[in-house]
């Protein structure tokens, strides 16, 4: 106990040395690390003696303040607290807007931007938002038409690219420029096209169904580039996100990969992939923490979407079998790890979140295959060497 106070005194006095900015920028590379699923040695304890240090003099990581939660505005149907690393090709990572603000008020337009973020602070303070919204689309305008003439060529991707390494180690923030480029310049159509959808919706089929199909497939005709933040905003009506996935499986009449991947949605498909793997991820921050109800209720929620993909795919093979099967050998491999920290914590020969009612729909094959394994545990334990 001792030996780990005073590891944790050596922290804080190191943390206590960096300056506030390098302490801000620490904190979100770290985060970022921790939402990728990194398991590294007293990480969240040196994220929450980070946050503990910017409190107590007075700070925050929010590197973008309000002027620029303004300005990012018309992203917000499509951001996802996430590192940008696991943000799909419809989402942008919340993470990275702070280093996108910072080489887009610090380097590419640094005259502007402090033109506008001292304007529009005045329009915030005095609570007018007419003329803060009005003063931030005519900085996006500016900054659109910066990247439409640099985004486009290796030359500045390349500035891009090097730009963002002084503010993010993460390669993954260029895409969400990229990607808010592509939102803001169809930011009109996409507002159009997210309040044209329901509000909630119970269950993704029937009227529903054919009514948003439609929608979208109108909207693809005229801004096919800003396809996969519409599917991202259905996502966000559906009460049963995986149904997504329907926009390509119930468009044809096939259940073959490559039939399924042909229609105009098949990022669908990746999309529920993309769930899974969320959630394993969320299981084993759920299971580092001990919170087994919670993790139960994940577990419950990553073998439905299995069953779905299974029941409307012939998986097989393809490229989206071989990552269900890789997904799911993550999460049993979580499985195993927590059930053989209970036996040894606990003396219990079965655990709770082994139990087959969580996936009752495993094929006799799979449940003789994980018998077997667990026998062979139990036996090596049990019998000397």
């Amino acid at each position: 106990m001792a030996q780990s106070d005073s590891a944790s005194d050596k922290l804080k006095q190191y943390l206590a040395q960096l300056a506030p900015q390098v302490r801000g920028r620490l904190l979100v590379e770290l985060e970022r690390l921790l939402l990728q699923g990194e398991d590294l040695p007293r990480l969240e304890e040196l994220i929450a003696s980070l946050r503990t240090e910017l409190l107590a003099a007075g700070q925050s990581n929010d590197r973008i303040g309000n002027t620029g939660r303004y300005f990012f505005q018309p992203l917000e149907p499509v951001l996802v607290d996430r590192a940008p690393e696991r943000a799909n090709g419809g989402q942008i990572a919340r993470g990275s807007l702070g280093p996108i603000w910072d080489i887009l008020t610090e380097e590419l337009l640094s005259t502007m931007a402090k033109e506008y973020i001292a304007k529009a602070g005045k329009a915030i303070s005095a609570n007018n938002r007419p003329e803060a919204d009005k003063l931030a689309s005519a900085f996006r305008k500016k900054v659109l038409g910066y990247l439409h003439g640099t985004i486009r060529s290796s030359e500045g991707v390349a500035v891009l690219q090097q730009g963002l390494r002084k503010y993010t180690s993460s390669p993954a923030t260029f895409d969400d420029l990229s990607k808010m480029f592509t939102v803001l310049r169809e930011s009109e159509a996409l507002a159009e096209f997210a309040a044209a959808l329901p509000d909630r919706i119970r269950k993704f089929d029937g009227q529903v169904f054919a009514k948003v199909l439609k929608q979208l497939n109108a909207f693809r005709v005229k801004h096919a580039d800003a396809v996969p933040f519409a599917l991202t905003m259905i996502a966000r009506r559906l009460e049963t996100p995986w149904q997504l996935m329907y926009l390509a499986t119930n468009t044809v009449e096939s259940k073959a990969p490559a039939a399924i991947s042909a229609t105009p949605y098949a990022i669908v498909v990746s999309m529920a992939l993309d769930q899974i793997d969320e959630k394993q991820l969320l299981l084993r921050i759920a299971l580092r923490n001990n919170r087994i109800v919670i993790a139960k209720g994940i577990l419950r929620e990553i073998y439905g979407i299995e069953e779905a993909l299974k029941a409307r795919i012939n998986l097989g093979n393809s490229d989206w079998g071989n990552r269900l099967r890789d997904t799911m050998a993550a999460v049993a491999a979580a499985l195993d790890a927590e059930v053989e920290r209970s036996r040894a914590s606990c003396g219990n020969l079965s655990h709770v979140l082994e139990s087959s009612a969580l996936r009752p729909t495993l094929s006799l094959k799979e449940r003789l295959g994980q018998a077997v394994r667990k026998g062979r545990t139990m036996l090596a334990d049990i019998l000397p060497a």
